[in-house]
């Protein structure tokens, strides 16, 4: 059965994540993605290089795509880009916001040749504002819109980036795919393409959802207080660590910390997430301890609350420390408490339940042989998502896409040898 995007037609041009990963999870759904990068290569490609232009991060984000290396710079390029335009559904594009005009790839150009286009561009902070023409990675992003300083990781005194993941980036590439989709939808309702904007500022904010909201009832002295301290601090030239500590007393701890954190067990280590007092009490009773929350008249503004959490937490560190990690999973789903053990990715590339689900893929790559990697996040009964094909070599797919739009095997050639592509 072919996918819910099957007949739709993308043009990416995308580097490093946030676009190339969004137009992955389109070709997951059935799109024929066309990847226009440099005949050189675009820069992932050559991040930890594994093979000549081939890398573990490039081959990760661009399962599926074609390949047509253009040098947008020439004129031929142009005219061929311009061509595809005109048979194309969808633009993805993830340039500094000059540099699309440079190229004679921007909206206003290429909805001339398509009206029906839906253009999705994606800069790191905005077209508006002071910081738009400000270019962005994801550290920037995270150093700006405040997830790094409400992490709290801090080393040598400054706070450290995120690294399990590029958490503004491959948020912005789900936002990219959730945009076109809609977009999409609404083309056929209407028959008008649009153009959607995403930014990694944006992504950033959105997925801090409680952090930053401002309820002006309760808020709005308090931050404003914390800012007027704050201010004082970095006039005074404060340590990060003690701005950090402001920063913490600030924002109001949660309580019942003792229940939704990792503790080391007597050969690993287990996650415990209980978020709500049905299940407190379920892991209280399950671990035979007691918890003044439960007993009759209990205030949780008490003085003595706070004290009696650190002590629960103590308490609970020296308790599981008595069994192993599969003991405790055994009492724990007994008793309906959410728990799991703490494992790193590449214990999960045979894992039962992964597989089970179809979380992982086994591709053929045409330079580096077989790979395993995180399947299609999604499942529909009736239009599949599939990931077809592994990332495409550089220029994989040159005659084959050129060959489509009407060019003769002589007039390539001719193509490659100047440069245009290869």
């Amino acid at each position: 059965m072919p996918g819910p995007l099957d007949g739709v037609r993308i043009l990416e041009f995308g580097e490093i994540i946030a676009g190339p990963y969004g137009a992955m999870l389109l070709a997951d759904m059935g799109a024929d993605v066309i990847k226009i990068e440099p005949p050189w290569g675009e820069p992932w490609r050559f991040s930890r290089e594994i093979s000549p232009f081939e890398s573990r991060t490039f081959i990760s984000l661009n399962r599926g795509k074609r390949s047509l290396p253009l040098d947008l710079t020439k004129k031929e390029a142009t005219e061929i880009t311009h061509k595809l335009v005109s048979q194309a559904d969808v633009v993805i594009i993830n340039f500094r916001p000059d540099v699309p005009y440079k190229l004679r790839i921007d909206y206003e150009t290429l909805s001339k040749i398509n009206p029906r286009l839906i253009y999705c561009e994606n800069t790191a902070f905005g077209r508006q504002g002071p910081d738009n023409n400000r270019p962005g990675y994801d550290l920037i992003v995270q150093a700006m819109s405040g997830l790094m300083a409400s992490d709290g990781k801090i080393s040598n005194g400054a706070p450290q980036q995120i690294t399990a993941t590029a958490v503004s980036d491959f948020s912005t590439g789900l936002a990219i795919a959730w945009g076109v989709c809609t977009a999409l939808y609404s083309r056929e309702r209407t028959g008008l393409g649009q153009k959607i904007e995403s930014t990694l500022l944006g992504s950033a904010l959105s997925i801090q959802t409680s952090s930053f909201v401002n309820v002006q009832m309760v808020d709005d002295q308090p931050r404003a207080e914390f800012l007027e301290t704050l201010e004082r601090m970095r006039q005074a030239g404060s340590s990060y660590e003690d701005v950090h500590t402001l920063y913490q007393s600030y924002r109001t701890q949660p309580t019942w910390n003792a229940y939704y954190r990792t503790y080391q067990t007597k050969d690993s280590v287990i996650a415990v997430g209980c978020l709500s007092d049905t299940l407190r009490k379920k892991m209280s009773d399950a671990l035979g301890f007691h918890d003044i929350r439960f007993d009759p008249g209990y205030v949780a503004t008490n003085p003595e609350v706070e004290a009696f959490n650190v002590e629960l937490a103590k308490t609970l560190e020296r308790l599981f420390m008595t069994k192993t990690t599969t003991e405790w999973l055994q009492i724990l789903d007994s008793a309906g408490v959410p728990s799991g053990p703490v494992r790193f990715v590449e214990e999960l590339l045979n894992d039962p339940q992964v597989v089970a689900n179809g979380l992982v893929v086994e591709l053929e790559h045409n330079q580096v042989g077989p790979i395993k990697m995180a399947g299609p996040m999604l499942s529909m009964s009736e239009t599949p998502l599939q990931a077809k094909t592994a990332s495409p070599s550089l220029g994989q797919h040159t005659d084959e896409v050129l060959e489509e739009l009407g060019y003769s095997k002589t007039t390539i050639q001719q193509l490659k040898a100047t440069g245009v592509t290869r």
